[in-house]
């Protein structure tokens, strides 16, 4: 068991870095860019943003895909299981800590791409893997969110959530970790030089995230468990720790509406591009296709469930969300986690 210590540790670390990296300085700076080329706050959402709160999953499932030795089912599964996570938890502890009326336009767009994200992943990987023209829709279905995001507002008017100030974020995470913001303030540039701040964001989030795959490597084959379910739980969770944060923060300002809308776009992001990007660019090169693994199948049916189960808990509240909501999405990824458990002694209750 003293084997693992040193594993678990390095992913506590890696967990806070990633947290701080792409609080504190990679998705500033982003903003900065976003204004320097002249993006609307929809289209710099879409995509600059996306990219900002999506940016570890990203690395990991390119990390995992392009080492030997066939962990593709790391990126696959730590994509997944952050979409459920993020769906299920930030969701839910958004809505609980404040009732939220949503505004439905957006939120229509929104669980609109979703749900095709998720139906397209389900049809994928159906047959365990994933192919180069697959990808290729992946990436082609984003752009056409992109679009739609842009031109959403004069089809099906609505007015602007309020803008969230990066500060509020900053300060109740600095309480916990004020060592490593010193550490790394130290390091980056001033934030007046914000491509360099960008920069230097990208290697250190890529160096961490290679970390975390070699990391879960590892621990999985210590404790004799599937990379999948470490890669669907432990990866997923700890990569989504920081818009969960972020996402209880706004929810109790009163912008629920904002962490909703945010939670279900990073998604979207994972599965289309966090995906679809890293495989393309590796069966390019490569050539042939990916296979994903039975585990992250049985968690891609379970996601779809989830998808179906915040449709209707919407419908059924007229696009109010409480504490009802909060509690009924947050004990759905208790059971799924529990079943993954359940699952490595061959007694799980769900697929």
């Amino acid at each position: 068991m003293l084997l693992i210590l040193p594993y678990i540790l390095a992913l506590l670390a890696s967990f806070v870095l990633l947290a701080r990296i792409v609080d504190l300085f990679f998705i500033s700076s982003l903003d900065k860019i976003s204004k320097d080329l002249r993006l609307s706050d929809d289209a710099a959402g879409a995509t600059l943003m996306a990219v900002g709160s999506s940016a570890p999953e990203l690395f990991v499932a390119l990390f995992a895909v392009i080492k030997p030795g066939e962990h593709q089912a790391i990126g696959i599964g730590s994509i997944v299981g952050s979409a459920i996570f993020n769906l299920l938890v930030i969701v839910g502890a958004a809505v609980y800590v404040k009732k939220t009326k949503l505004t439905w336009q957006p939120m229509v767009r929104d669980l609109f791409f979703y749900s095709l994200s998720v139906v397209l992943l389900v049809w994928f990987i159906w047959d365990g893997r994933l192919t180069l023209n697959e990808t290729i829709i992946f990436l082609g279905v984003y752009v056409l969110y992109v679009v739609a995001v842009i031109y959403w507002r004069k089809w099906l008017p609505y007015n602007d959530m309020e803008a969230t100030e990066l500060e509020d974020t900053h300060g109740e995470h600095s309480k916990i970790s004020r060592p490593v913001d010193q550490l790394l303030r130290f390091i980056f540039p001033n934030e007046k030089h914000y491509y360099r701040v960008f920069i230097l964001s990208i290697v250190l989030i890529a160096a961490l995230s290679y970390v975390l795959v070699e990391v879960a490597v590892a621990s999985a084959h210590i404790l004799n468990i599937p990379e999948a379910i470490i890669a669907l739980t432990v990866l997923a969770v700890g990569t989504s720790i920081p818009d969960l944060f972020s996402s209880v923060i706004v929810a109790r300002q009163g912008r629920g509406d904002m962490a909703v809308s945010n939670a279900i776009g990073s998604n979207i992001f994972d599965i289309l591009v966090g995906l679809g990007l890293p495989f393309l660019l590796v069966m390019i090169f490569s050539g042939g296709v990916i296979e994903s693994g039975g585990d992250v199948f049985s968690s891609t049916l379970i996601l779809s469930g989830s998808v179906v189960l915040l449709m209707l808990l919407l419908l059924v509240k007229k696009w109010n969300a409480g504490k009802f909501t909060g509690i009924v999405l947050i004990a759905a990824y208790v059971l799924y986690v529990l079943n993954e458990i359940l699952k490595l002694y061959g007694l799980g209750f769900i697929l």
